[in-house]
């Protein structure tokens, strides 16, 4: 209903016709409602539900069912989903293919969870990688990104991303993990080393045309990962110099808001803003520590107006989102 008080500016202003203005509200208030996002969002937790729920099913029966027969079973339904996706797969293209549907693009989500859920009963049940966890996941990462690629599915390519992400982090320091060492150098040097991989596939997938609107998914995962991991060893100061972090997460951002206005996307200019006023903020409390300056009344006066400052502009910036992202994305909005 948006729409309405705009055909009434409209009409005020003289540029539409009584008749005209008249015809459009009807047309806007008889219009059917699109549950698009709605349907799409109960159908992925339906897909979840059912997953844990057959978790929980598989558990209290373990007894009377015993190992094998639940191997069989998750294997055979695993099978079935990847079977139908697959039968109804559109022609590979590295432009954007068409939707089969709903039923194949949901099972083929839940082929991949139960995939997850027999690939951990077999390591569980039997240490089918031993101790090679890395294996472990580089196994579904491989699969799902060939599956993403083969059937163009974009939630597929999101769990690929992050099973290549766990994979790589427990290559660099395997006991990590196990001994709650989550945020040390080598970790976080894999964390960026792999967010800037991941933004560079997504740049190369848009520029070469290959499978462009996987650029989205790469940009927004691989530049939060470096964001975040540059963001948490600035604060841990697990990574030195401080200096280079801080121009880096700076770089990043002014990257992610720059294709967030080309891209009329409000997720990346918030990414680089958040981001890019936390590292703005320390290099500055850094800068003025250093100086000796802390303490002082020209440091508490500097920190009233900083603080002050930043309130008023992140209120313009709240304001101003939807002008900030460029006139496609408002359009859409309206």
């Amino acid at each position: 209903m948006r729409v309405l008080p705009l055909i009434a500016e409209l009409r005020a202003r003289g540029l539409l016709e009584p008749e005209q203005a008249a015809g459009l509200e009807a047309h806007e208030r008889t219009r059917p409602f699109s549950l698009h996002y709605e349907i799409r969002t109960l159908l992925y937790l339906g897909i979840t539900l059912l997953s844990g729920g057959l978790g929980v099913l598989l558990y209290d029966h373990l007894d009377d069912l015993g190992h094998g027969a639940v191997v069989v079973l998750i294997s055979l339904l695993t099978a079935a989903c990847f079977t139908y996706a697959a039968r109804h797969r559109r022609p590979f293209s590295w432009a954007q293919v068409p939707n089969s549907g709903l039923l194949p693009d949901y099972l083929l989500l839940l082929g991949c969870l139960l995939f997850l859920v027999l690939e951990g009963y077999l390591q569980a049940q039997y240490t089918l990688f031993g101790t090679r966890y890395g294996l472990a996941l580089a196994v579904p990462a491989a699969l799902f990104f060939y599956l993403a690629y083969r059937l163009d599915h974009r939630g597929v390519l999101s769990m690929g991303i992050t099973a290549l992400a766990a994979w790589a982090g427990l290559s660099v320091q395997p006991l990590s993990i196990f001994e709650n060492q989550f945020l040390t150098a080598p970790v976080s040097r894999a964390a960026l080393g792999l967010g800037a991989a991941l933004l560079v596939a997504g740049w190369l997938s848009e520029t070469r045309h290959r499978k462009a609107h996987f650029a989205y998914t790469y940009l927004l995962l691989g530049g939060n990962l470096l964001l975040a991991a540059a963001t948490a060893a600035l604060f841990a100061e697990v990574l030195r110099p401080a200096g280079l972090l801080v121009l880096l997460i700076l770089g990043v951002s002014a990257g992610l808001f720059w294709y967030g206005r080309r891209a009329h996307a409000h997720v990346f200019l918030l990414l680089g803003a958040a981001y890019g006023y936390v590292a703005l903020t320390y290099g500055l409390f850094r800068f003025f520590d250093s100086l000796g300056t802390s303490g002082s009344e020209l440091w508490f006066t500097f920190c009233l107006y900083y603080f002050l400052v930043s309130a008023v502009a992140a209120v313009w910036f709240l304001t101003h989102l939807k002008r900030l992202a460029g006139t496609a994305a408002h359009a859409q909005n309206l």
